[in-house]
């Protein structure tokens, strides 16, 4: 959660600047999608290994998984 509010924040970052230095250049724009993107398939990883998890374990409880920590 923090690491989306820290790209986020890169994004509003991106815009105001892009718009402030020449507000006909789309820069900002672009790299702000980009910056969306990366976070998306960044959560869709997260999501895919916690599923994988999931099915392999056939629980939930944080306890049990123990599997990254060697």
């Amino acid at each position: 959660m923090s690491i989306e509010l820290m790209l986020n924040s890169v994004n509003i970052n991106l815009m105001g600047f892009s718009n402030y230095l020449d507000p006909a250049n789309i820069r900002g724009q672009v790299f702000a999608i980009f910056v969306i993107t990366v976070a998306a398939a960044e959560a869709a990883v997260g999501l895919a290994i916690i599923l994988t998890i999931y099915r392999n374990r056939d629980t939930i409880d944080m306890e049990q998984f123990n599997l990254l920590k060697w």
